[in-house]
């Protein structure tokens, strides 16, 4: 599935003198739900809803203002439009669309895999889905969300129409080096990391999140993606040193993988590095990454030691408002 034209050098985003390189922390909040399993429309929890107070207060010490891409589940419950509609008022965080579309209403089409990811949808359902889910933000919060992720990453060919007719600005579905072509998704392993306009019109830009390349073939990754190298596995790569993909995330990632990551995508002159996790890793047991209260300790350390690094570099944090002041248009 093909969602966007690859951008042209004349694409990408110019910022604004002294705006130099940052980082955006997104996070991707979500109902809890059994990831070994197929996705169902019922069934799902929302245990982890308030632990984002404690994600927020590290945000607070470290000068972050982090971006909640919030799906249906979560601003339909009373919890979750009482927790994000106070941290827009107050000017804390920002909040943006995130669309699950099989338990976003309305419930017209079948939930399979293929129907997982919101661009497959017929583009009628597909904007009803995202119209119910921005309004309902937006009445939550008092402010229309201009960024959009879908779940999944799962843009579509119409969907940047949709984006464009509901007054968004910023997407970030974009996970570059990434191919989920074989469940029916979309292939990214071609898109750059860096941000750019995804439309002539220049009123829509791409802000891809963070997956960067290291080894000995990670400049012919950038030709030979990945995932389409053919006669070295992956996981032999990796132990060979060779080529291994660094996702700026603390799911699956070390501390030292991150650092690694960070060192590359600022050695390669991104301006924004584009880190990004999934709510219920704040509370144990709800996906592979945080098994145990100990993994929940480990995640926040994971924080601790990254924020601090990106300060020792001088790297500062931004905001989707900040990164749309910078914007040369």
């Amino acid at each position: 599935m093909t969602f966007a034209r690859l951008p042209g050098k004349d694409d990408f985003v110019r910022f604004a003198p002294g705006f130099g390189q940052r980082y955006l922390v997104t996070i991707d909040v979500e109902e809890e739900f059994d990831w070994t399993r197929p996705i169902r429309r019922e069934g799902y929890s929302l245990d982890a809803i308030g632990a984002i107070g404690e994600f927020q207060k590290l945000c607070e010490q470290y000068g972050v203002t982090p971006l909640y891409l919030v799906d249906w589940p979560i601003i339909s419950d009373p919890r979750g439009r009482e927790i994000y509609g106070a941290l827009v008022r107050e000017g804390r965080a920002e909040v943006g669309i995130q669309l699950h579309p099989w338990v976003n209403p309305p419930f017209d089409e079948e939930v399979t895999q293929r129907n997982s990811y919101a661009g497959n949808l017929p583009p009628e359902l597909e904007r009803a889905k995202f119209l119910a889910l921005r309004d309902a933000i937006t009445e939550a919060t008092g402010k229309q969300p201009i960024v959009y992720r879908a779940g999944r990453y799962g843009i579509g060919p119409q969907t940047l129409n949709l984006l464009r007719e509901a007054g968004v600005r910023f997407d970030t579905s974009v996970r570059t080096n990434f191919d989920y072509s074989k469940s029916e998704g979309p292939d990214f392993s071609h898109y750059p990391l860096e941000p750019y306009w995804l439309d002539r019109g220049r009123g829509i830009v791409e802000l891809p999140v963070t997956s960067v390349y290291w080894g000995l073939l990670r400049r012919q990754a950038t030709v030979f993606p990945l995932a389409q190298m053919a006669g070295l596995t992956k996981s032999l790569m990796a132990r060979g040193r060779l080529l291994e993909r660094i996702s700026l995330t603390p799911e699956g990632i070390s501390v030292t993988e991150a650092i690694r990551g960070i060192d590359i995508a600022l050695d390669d002159g991104l301006p924004i590095l584009n880190f990004s996790f999934h709510s219920p890793s704040l509370r144990p047991g709800h996906t592979p990454y945080v098994r145990d209260q100990a993994g929940v300790e480990a995640f926040f350390s994971w924080w601790h030691a990254v924020l601090s690094y990106l300060a020792a570099r001088d790297v500062r944090p931004t905001s989707i408002a900040q990164i749309d002041a910078a914007i040369e248009r």
